[in-house]
């Protein structure tokens, strides 16, 4: 039948998840970092998810689609519902899963080991925050790196924001699309270099690809490099 229905459109997608998380009848997944619409029988027409895309690429378009049943969509939010209360503990987004790590919290550092020094080279370093051109990108070795990978990963400083201008965001949470802002700072100021740490949960994508899309659009030939950092908080090779 010709009906009403979603259309994602893959390139505009950051893989934030939102959407995911906003069709009530669980028409869509992420697939490969990205949204896809993977029961088209589940979607109603009505766009609960279109308000939640941070970037536009979801629109409404009438083709050949299955009819709504709303019936397997009743079974399959029972059968959901039954898997959240049997696993209360865990969240459905893999970013939001609970998880708990043991460190040896009793062991003291050398004797010697030097004071933590911070190594954050300029304000803001809030990518929502940071102008697009600035004295602190003038040939900057650029570190675009997720919320969370500072707090997961105990060498961020020396190991990565030493000698670098450091910017942060989170994809999920900021709802906004990084492309066209990191466009601006690689393309209007003297980048020599771009470092992306991410965290190894799939909304983290959403950075990365942002960054990469910004590399070429810049139209620039710039050394880049992305790390991964696992959520117990190791570098993934």
């Amino acid at each position: 039948m010709i009906r009403k229905i979603i259309h994602i459109d893959k390139e505009k997608c950051n893989g934030c998840g939102m959407c995911a998380n906003a069709c009530h009848e669980g028409a869509i997944d992420m697939v490969n970092g990205k949204a896809k619409l993977v029961r088209e029988n589940f979607c109603d027409g009505f766009g609960d998810c279109l308000p939640s895309c941070p970037t536009g690429a979801i629109s409404f378009e009438e083709r050949e689609a299955p009819e709504y049943d709303q019936e397997a969509v009743r079974r399959a939010q029972a059968a959901k519902n039954l898997e959240n209360h049997q696993e209360h503990h865990q969240g459905g987004c893999p970013g939001s899963r609970m998880a708990q790590f043991r460190h040896d919290g009793e062991t003291p550092a050398p004797v010697n080991a030097a004071k933590p020094v911070s190594r954050l080279a300029q304000w803001p370093c809030q990518l929502k925050l940071v102008p697009t051109k600035a004295p602190f990108f003038d040939g900057a070795k650029l570190l675009i790196a997720a919320d969370c990978t500072a707090y997961a990963y105990a060498g961020m400083h020396e190991e990565f924001m030493r000698g670098r201008t450091t910017i942060i965001g989170c994809p999920k949470l900021d709802a906004v699309d990084y492309t066209d802002k990191l466009t601006a700072i690689i393309r209007d100021n003297d980048i020599r270099s771009v470092t992306i740490i991410r965290m190894e949960v799939p909304c983290c994508g959403g950075l990365q690809r942002a960054a990469e899309q910004a590399l070429r659009a810049s139209g620039k030939f710039i050394p880049w490099q992305v790390v991964t950092i696992s959520l117990d908080g190791h570098i993934m090779d």
